[in-house]
């Protein structure tokens, strides 16, 4: 899970999993894979880095 902000400054936790597409429009811009959108204030490269992030904890890799 991944935390990110509405452009309302709502925070909300998103399953990183669901994750279908990021683009910047230039609102950053998540599609789930159920076809949701959901429009964040982070960067796409920084939406990018949480998602990695979050897998690499939840699937045991580390960097070395």
């Amino acid at each position: 899970m991944i935390t990110v902000t509405r452009l309302d400054k709502r925070v909300v936790v998103l399953n990183a999993d669901l994750i279908k597409m990021i683009e910047s429009t230039p609102d950053t811009i998540i599609t789930l894979i159920n076809g949701d959108m959901v429009i964040v204030r982070e960067s796409v490269d920084d939406v990018v880095r949480r998602a990695i992030d979050y897998a690499r904890q939840v699937r045991g890799f580390t960097v070395t």
